[in-house]
């Protein structure tokens, strides 16, 4: 009888379009992996069960719970985080800048799995209106905000990926 519960497996994992590969024992979370292993902490873990939206990574492009899925499960995938969102210079993504700019965030644990989830219906839907954007935010959870402010910046970030325009800034206003 073999002891499976402390077997490792390898897994390579292009994490922000850096490879990494880890071993990890079979049950191990991607959310854990990539904070543990990659050592990138911008993905948070809030209810460990898929509800609260807090660990939203994309997988290949699309967006997924990484407290649900297991790390020997993205083995060879491409996973971006919200450390791999900003742009030359280590400028904000235009979502990531609407956040700053409309207030979307209070205590910010929310924050990283929301922009992941904006970033998907911006990309694919970048002039979403109102009730689009509420029920994307529909599986993600605030519990400071009332969501308002984080409506209002998944639409500026849309706009401003759909006219490639940069976001204006109190410093660039």
């Amino acid at each position: 009888m073999t002891d499976t519960a402390h077997e490792t497996h390898e897994v390579d994992l292009v994490v922000n379009g850096a490879a990494h590969r880890i071993d990890v024992p079979a049950r191990k979370l991607l959310s854990d992996a990539i904070r543990q292993d990659c050592g990138l902490t911008g993905t948070h873990v809030g209810c460990e069960h898929g509800v609260c939206g807090a660990c939203t990574v994309l997988v290949d492009g699309t967006p997924a719970r990484s407290c649900l899925m297991l790390a020997v499960s993205a083995d060879g995938r491409d996973v971006t985080t919200v450390e791999g969102l900003t742009e030359p210079g280590d400028r904000l993504s235009p979502v990531q800048q609407a956040f700053k700019e409309c207030h979307g965030l209070q205590c910010g644990y929310c924050t990283p799995g929301m922009v992941m989830s904006a970033i998907d219906l911006c990309t694919h839907h970048p002039k979403s209106s109102e009730t689009e954007v509420r029920a994307l935010l529909d599986g993600n959870m605030c519990r400071c905000t009332g969501y308002q402010n984080i409506v209002k910046a998944v639409m500026m970030g849309g706009e401003a990926m759909a006219s490639g325009q940069p976001i204006k800034t109190a410093e660039t206003a």
